[in-house]
């Protein structure tokens, strides 16, 4: 199966339910009271990251993805029925970005973590709830929210503590091999590796241990998306540790240099990340020379070098250990590396009045209008757009309380000027009228 670790779908929460409109009925009650109950919320689609999956692959073929609208509400008080969740199951290590904003909506790093990315509608309020001394048989209702809908893009993000960076048959396959418990693919040409691999690996007499990954081998040119490029350089955003595996036969200097431009242009925090460097296939070059690009390597990036033959199994304790040595905590990696996730804390745009007017034909005045954002009036207005004329007074009461009526006068408006919210238009009238 091919490796598949970008995927692009739709999200789309359920719809709240509609809340009911009805009075009591009986048969010796000639007029019942109101008992409409109120919707039921919608359901919220929500991202869970399972083990045991390492593509997106098994998600292709849905792209949409729609959760259970809220049930209506009904008389007698009854309640709608909540909508119920939809959980999509993605790989660990799963990022989830809003196509529209680009912003990061989801970080899935850990088996059984949630996040809800598509937020189900509130049910409107039954006519039951509108009851008050002065209106004692409200003949309107709350219609639902509608639910969240977004566009994502997923992207796989391998969970490695460390990872094996290096150009195309630099050897990282057969390190893998070595060190761990891996069997990737090998043979003796560009490119075997089309597909992360994984290993594990233990140091002697402890419990300690830590994933490598292989990572497919970066050609120039990769963060320009080149070939596989992008597809691969994300994963090693994931790694606490970068091991770069070079050639020792094919100017390892000059490969290192590339690398890291490479890695420095998609992303300049990853030449922070503790790193070391994996001279290999140094069975095939004399040791006088081996040494001598080791000293060359060490002093011009400054990092260490364990000359290594993962084919002979030269060098290969040492290098383990030095991993162990430089590897950083999970938690102060955790730190230094989180994602700025998106704050899905809904906030209310403020209140906002522009003023225009328009042309009346010969002889007339033209029209005055005030037009109202923000301040939330708007949401209010279309939850009760399908009883509207009923709810005009407990919507101009309530409008009055939130203080429209003063940003109104204050901003200069006039009795008889139009008052635009949304697509509704009303007439204005000073508070005492």
């Amino acid at each position: 199966m091919a490796f598949r670790d970008t995927l692009e779908i739709e999200v789309a929460a359920g719809n709240g339910g509609d809340g009911a409109m009805s009075f009591h009925r009986a048969k010796y009650l000639e007029k019942g009271g109101p008992d409409g109950g109120h919707g039921g919320h919608g359901g919220s689609v929500i991202l869970r990251a399972v083990e045991g999956v390492e593509s997106l692959e098994r998600m292709v073929g849905r792209r949409k993805f729609k959760a259970e609208n809220g049930r209506y509400g009904e008389g007698r008080l009854r309640q709608g029925r909540d909508g119920e969740d939809l959980f999509i199951e993605v790989p660990v290590g799963t990022t989830a970005f809003d196509r529209d904003s680009g912003r990061v909506v989801a970080d899935l790093t850990e088996a059984g973590q949630e996040k809800v990315v598509a937020r189900g509608g509130a049910g409107g309020r039954g006519n039951s709830t509108f009851v008050s001394a002065t209106r004692q048989a409200p003949r309107f209702a709350e219609l639902g929210i509608p639910g969240q809908k977004r566009r994502l893009r997923l992207e796989l993000r391998l969970i490695a503590d460390v990872g094996l960076v290096g150009y195309p048959n630099a050897g990282k396959s057969s390190l893998l091999a070595a060190l761990s418990n891996a069997r990737p693919g090998i043979a003796d040409y560009p490119f075997t590796t089309l597909s992360p691999n994984l290993g594990v690996v233990e140091r002697p007499g402890t419990d300690e241990r830590f994933t490598l990954a292989d990572i497919p081998g970066i050609i120039e040119g990769a963060s320009e998306g080149k070939g596989l490029g992008l597809e691969f350089l994300r994963h090693i955003s994931r790694t606490r540790l970068l091991v770069y595996v070079l050639d020792v036969t094919v100017n390892p200097v000059e490969e290192l240099r590339q690398l890291q431009a490479e890695l420095r242009s998609y992303d300049p925090q990853l030449l922070e990340s503790p790193a070391l460097i994996a001279l290999n296939k140094v069975e095939l070059v004399e040791e006088d020379l081996a040494l001598m690009v080791e000293d060359d390597l060490a002093a011009e990036f400054g990092l260490a070098v364990l000359p290594v033959s993962a084919r002979e199994g030269q060098g290969l304790d040492d290098l383990r250990g030095t991993i162990f040595d430089l590897l950083p905590s999970r938690e102060l990696w955790a730190e230094t590396h989180a994602l700025d996730e998106e704050d899905d804390t809904v906030r209310e745009e403020p209140l906002r009045i522009e003023f225009h007017e328009e042309e009346a034909g010969e002889g007339e005045e033209n029209e005055r209008i005030w037009t109202v954002h923000g301040g939330g009036f708007e949401d209010k207005l279309v939850r009760f757009a399908r009883h509207l004329e009923d709810a005009a007074e407990y919507l101009a009461n309530l409008f009055k309380r939130q203080g429209l009526n003063n940003a109104l006068k204050r901003a200069g408006a006039r009795e008889g000027d139009t008052v635009e919210i949304g697509t509704f238009r009303f007439e204005y009238y000073e508070d005492e009228n």
